[in-house]
């Protein structure tokens, strides 16, 4: 037997033929080899723990060795060597797919080669039949008895006008009827506020609808698959003859300029496949609407044998009721909320936080009598803009939303836990003598004790710089304005008295009166808030004063006097000195 070392070449010779299954002592016989030291090889290499695909590797390796060897090559010999050389490559693939990081691309090609030519994007704003279809249920699901009775009035009816009670989910209800509409019929829906930030309150809830049934939709406007169109408008609707769809005009007993405005709006839903819908809380009888409403615009002009009458008791309307103008009239109280289902009101206590006047108000749908008011209705439209259109030093959601901008901050405190809100307002001062103050934030608040009312305000001192901060300092007020002073030695405390509320009155009005106090036109409750404060005799019958209805709960006034400590700030000689000093005189 031949016993010289053996060599590199002999040792893979002999694991080709052991993985070829043949005998240790066959291995050393054929190659020559001592039988120990082939055996030594098998131990020390792990032949028998080698895994399938190395033994393969070897076993190719070797063949495509002895061909690409061979001088003379026959045809099948070519055929023999392209079909290893394919071997070798899938045998690299599935070492790759082996390793850490390998995929299904690594085996197959084509696998990997499915997404490297232009994607397609994915269809935008999009609902699929089972989508629609769980839209309507999730809208049928979620409605009370009396917005069943709108979807009803919808069908059969081309407008609606609607007086309202707060809160009952007039706003939501609507955007969630547009939306299904515009989906099952690919109807434009276009929805008119008085500002476009009111008007995004629609686009909110439609979107968060369509998020429930896991459908995006984004744009403004938002254009469905279907090319249906869903417009957000302010008051620059004016502007938009262009527009045509059904059409929904929220609060619209509180926006300035009605007739105007709807004539335009109208104009969107003139042919009779669209319907138009109003919805509003009631304001006051001098409004414009009121006219609409009434049926006296109707009437106007009219013979007399030819005015007709109409009904609008809320016996009469309580139900729903098409007047001789062919608009359908509603009137839906917090009452009848409550008979129709809704449970998110207790009633009873509502009528003790509420005065009758201000139940009878906000909650039962009947106008005010602002004849009285030192700030009526009339005088208060004068104020209101669209912010989102005509501030454009404002990003109301930014970290600093009016940038190294001065702003001043008023502040009303809640007298107790059960007492009326607490109010807060950030007022932009005029840059130039004479110029315009700027509402540009409000808050309330409710159920904070004074600890928590010092930490609102200083939290707004971190987005804004403030340099004047006006408070009540009376009662719960007083221990608020000492931890302001404490990290705003400035701060300016009010102790009311009759001179001074008579003083920041007069002020406001003179300010508002020329026109140089502005905010969201969609902000009704501040309008409310001054039409409340109302001329009246102290006890004695000796003095005039003014104050506002603030009863338990309701805090009716609160954003007015809040602007007030604000707009304090200007002295009272300022380009107003005239008209405010003449009033307190009369006063």
């Amino acid at each position: 037997m031949d016993l010289t070392p053996p060599s590199i070449d002999s040792r893979r010779q002999a694991r080709a033929l052991y993985w070829l299954a043949w005998r240790v002592t066959d291995i050393a016989e054929h190659l020559h080899l001592n039988r120990a030291t082939v055996e030594s090889w098998k131990q020390r290499d792990r032949w028998d723990d080698a895994p399938c695909i190395q033994r393969m590797e070897a076993a190719t390796e070797a063949r495509y060795c002895a061909l690409i060897a061979k001088p003379v090559k026959t045809g099948s010999d070519y055929k023999e060597i392209d079909l290893i050389g394919r071997q070798i490559e899938r045998l690299a693939r599935v070492r790759r797919y082996e390793e850490p990081g390998g995929h299904e691309g690594d085996l197959n090609p084509n696998v990997g080669n499915r997404n490297s030519g232009p994607k397609a994007k994915p269809v935008r704003n999009h609902f699929t039949d089972e989508q629609a279809a769980a839209l309507r249920d999730a809208f049928e699901a979620g409605l009370f008895q009396y917005q069943r009775g709108w979807y009803a009035a919808g069908e059969r009816e081309r407008t609606r006008v609607i007086l309202k009670s707060r809160q009952i989910g007039a706003t939501w209800y609507f955007a969630r009827e547009a939306l299904l509409d515009a989906v099952e019929t690919g109807r434009n829906q276009i929805f008119l506020s008085a500002s476009k930030a009111q008007a995004h309150a629609f686009k909110a809830y439609i979107q968060t609808f369509a998020a429930e049934i896991g459908v995006k939709l984004s744009g403004d406007p938002i254009v469905l698959s279907n090319r249906a169109e869903l417009h957000f408008l302010g008051t620059n609707a004016k502007t938009a003859q262009g527009y045509h769809g059904n059409f929904y005009f929220d609060e619209f007993f509180w926006v300035h300029g009605f007739d105007v405005l709807n004539k335009v709006a109208s104009g969107m839903a003139m042919h009779k496949k669209w319907r138009k819908t109003y919805f509003s809380t009631p304001s006051s009888m001098t409004h414009e609407a009121y006219k609409f409403w009434s049926g006296e615009r109707f009437n106007k002009r009219r013979k007399r044998e030819e005015k007709e009458t109409f009904r609008l008791a809320h016996a009469d309307l309580q139900a729903g009721l098409q007047g001789p103008d062919r608009i359908w009239r509603q009137i839906v109280t917090i009452e009848d909320a409550e008979a129709g289902g809704c449970d998110l009101f207790d009633v009873g206590e509502l009528r003790l936080e509420y005065n009758p006047d201000e139940f009878a108000n906000l909650l039962q749908c009947q106008f005010t009598d602002d004849t009285l008011s030192m700030f009526p209705l009339s005088v208060m439209q004068g104020c209101l803009v669209d912010s989102w259109v005509e501030w454009k030093d404002l990003r109301p959601h930014a970290p600093r939303p009016f940038g190294d901008g001065e702003v001043w901050v008023g502040y009303d405190p809640q007298e107790s836990a059960e007492g009326d809100n607490a109010a807060l307002v950030v007022v932009a001062p005029p840059r130039v003598p004479g110029g315009k103050f700027r509402i540009l934030e409000k808050r309330s608040f409710r159920g904070l004790d004074f600890t928590d009312q010092a930490k609102a305000i200083r939290e707004v001192t971190t987005r804004y710089r403030v340099t004047h901060i006006g408070i009540d300092k009376s009662g719960v007020g007083a221990a608020v304005f000492q931890l302001v002073r404490g990290w705003f030695p400035t701060v300016v405390g009010y102790d009311y008295s009759v001179q001074l509320k008579t003083r920041m009155v007069i002020q406001a009005k003179a300010i508002i009166s020329r026109r140089r106090l502005e905010y969201d036109a969609g902000w009704n409750d501040v309008t409310q808030s001054f039409m409340a404060i109302r001329r009246v005799l102290t006890a004695s019958g000796e003095q005039v004063t003014y104050k506002a209805s603030r009863g338990n709960g309701v805090g009716h006034a609160d954003l007015a006097w809040a602007v007030m400590h604000a707009l304090a700030a200007e002295p009272i000689e300022g380009v107003d000195a005239p008209k405010t000093k003449a009033f307190l005189e009369m006063s």
